[in-house]
């Protein structure tokens, strides 16, 4: 594994910065933009840019925040929402970002990601894999969709592997349990993923300590670290992250 990254993650809804909890509940967090520049002047490494009602309202990430943000930074920024066609991969593209991250278009139609990674090359195409609990799963974690409303009957591990199969080049599990609570990466979902596929696997959802980020890495074999409120209500800085990560002999970047 080479260098850790730390990615911290804008959801955003009605052009503003939120973070809830598993989902619900929704605090503003400011300026997309802003946070942006922020983050970046942080020492972040790349940046997550989730438009979380573009599902949900059955329409497309809108490019105008895209610009937006996209001009604020110059590190690599991954956009998600809504993303169900190739136009719209093309578009997003043009508009700034580096990566697509796919999720309920993908889980409906799994072609779409062999012909975005062919259109478009592997490195633009992030799936993101919501997951819950489910016993009766294999993995015993069942996959979600539609902003985590929706069950979609598969189990979310075995996704994980077809996505890769299907020319993905980053898996990005996220614990609806675990999301927005600070208490801690999902670590047996997030080790369950890096165990079954060979791509980088993002450490998604509940980072609120320091050592929940070398848990990521020493527990869940995480290579990315997303993280949302403890960088938007300036719980920890990306400062402290790496300094921490650093003295527990993880190489960062």
């Amino acid at each position: 594994m080479g260098p850790v990254k730390i990615m911290p993650c804008l959801d955003v809804k009605n052009g503003r910065v939120v973070k809830g909890i598993q989902f619900i509940n929704l605090r503003d967090a400011g300026d997309p933009a802003g946070n942006a520049a922020f983050y970046e002047q942080e020492g972040a490494d790349e940046l997550a840019m989730l438009d979380i009602a573009a599902t949900v309202e059955n329409r497309k990430t809108r490019g105008e925040w895209v610009r937006n943000v996209a001009s604020a930074i110059h590190i690599p920024l991954t956009v998600g929402g809504g993303i169900s066609e190739l136009a719209h991969i093309e578009q997003l593209l043009e508009a700034g970002t580096n990566r697509v991250s796919m999720n309920s278009a993908a889980v409906k139609r799994p072609a779409l990601i062999e012909e975005a990674a062919k259109e478009f090359g592997p490195e633009c195409i992030t799936v993101a894999i919501d997951g819950r609990r489910n016993q009766e799963m294999p993995s015993g974690f069942e996959l979600v969709i539609a902003g985590g409303t929706k069950p979609a009957a598969k189990d979310a591990v075995e996704w994980a592997k077809q996505c890769e199969s299907l020319g993905a080049s980053i898996i990005l599990p996220t614990s609806i349990e675990q999301d927005g609570t600070q208490k801690g990466y999902d670590l047996e979902f997030t080790r369950a993923i890096a165990d079954a596929v060979r791509l980088p696997v993002v450490a998604s959802g509940g980072a609120g300590v320091l050592q929940d980020f070398s848990d990521a890495v020493n527990k869940g074999k995480a290579g990315i670290l997303l993280a949302a409120s403890v960088f938007h209500f300036r719980i920890l800085s990306i400062r402290q992250v790496k300094e921490y990560l650093r003295g527990q002999g993880i190489l960062v970047m």
